[in-house]
């Protein structure tokens, strides 16, 4: 009888973690991990300042777990890097003890012109299949900004829907979600968003929640309605308020992640002017006291 019940218990089980996108943890200890996304270094990255080995180290130097590598600092993107990179770097980061856990590319589906679409769509695939290499699980794609003129939003929601839908397959194909980032462009409202990932209805489309790119009167609350539907944190140093960036309160930002009790990575990311290396470590202790009290 015990072990009929136990196989019973276990059989509902997935219910309790899945429900259409909302993605919840039962209530446990918080097992959230720290990374830090490339664009906080883009001068250096580009200058040559620094490259993603002096990255990683900066992170295992001030407790990060994890670091995202964006594509576009790769040399030669949007080529794709060879095998033999790759590997180095991933060897890299186990020696430092951490992890690839997210890399990113541009694109833009918001471009009336169907073969340029398709050939993000392609691109993609291309670099998902990067990221399974690196052995990261989710890989940043962009909904898309800029002009279509002569096009009805509703009519690039549409055609939006269906290229993500394609990338959702291509996603699954390789095992590495495609998180989409809300990023001040065609997505502007914590509600456009939710009804996008809605539309495409596949677990292989993920979301990065962006704390600084809703922009609204009260960020905090556009910020908890996509809370129970990502799958990755982005952490600014600001937030958008009636068209202004404001400091962000860390306070708020705990108090919504430990509602959720969200349980995956939090990756900072600074785009104020300064050494990134004082920022990012200003940002990432502030945020675990607020956490932790």
């Amino acid at each position: 009888m015990k072990r009929r019940q136990i196989l019973g218990q276990l059989a509902l089980a997935p219910a309790l973690f899945h429900t259409g996108f909302r993605f919840k943890a039962p209530n446990s200890k918080s097992r959230v991990q720290f990374s830090v996304n490339a664009y906080s270094f883009n001068k250096q990255l580009r200058d040559g300042e620094m490259n993603f080995d002096d990255m990683m180290e900066y992170a295992a130097d001030i407790g990060l777990n994890a670091v995202d590598l964006t594509g576009y600092y790769f040399a030669g993107y949007p080529e794709i890097p060879a095998d033999t990179e790759l590997f180095r770097l991933k060897k890299k980061a186990l020696k430092l003890g951490l992890n690839i856990s997210w890399t990113g590319v541009r694109n833009n589906f918001c471009n009336p012109d169907a073969d340029a679409r398709r050939k993000d769509i392609d691109h993609i695939g291309e670099w998902l299949t990067v990221s399974q290499k690196l052995g990261a699980s989710i890989m940043r794609i962009f909904a898309g900004r800029g002009s279509y003129d002569g096009h009805a939003k509703d009519e690039v929601k549409a055609w939006m829907v269906k290229d993500l839908k394609a990338c959702a397959q291509l996603a699954e194909k390789a095992g590495v979600i495609a998180g989409l980032q809300h990023h001040n462009d065609f997505l502007y409202k914590a509600d456009e968003v939710i009804d996008m990932l809605k539309r495409v209805d596949s677990e292989w489309l993920g979301l990065i929640l962006d704390v600084g790119s809703l922009d609204d009167p009260d960020p905090y609350r556009e910020i908890e309605k996509l809370a129970p539907y990502a799958n990755y944190w982005f952490v600014k140093e600001h937030v958008t308020q009636n068209g202004k960036r404001v400091p962000v309160d860390m306070n708020k930002i705990a108090a919504i992640l430990k509602k959720e009790n969200y349980q995956g990575y939090i990756s900072f990311e600074s785009l104020s002017d300064g050494d990134p290396r004082v920022i990012v470590s200003e940002m990432f202790e502030a945020f675990k006291k607020a956490y932790n009290s």
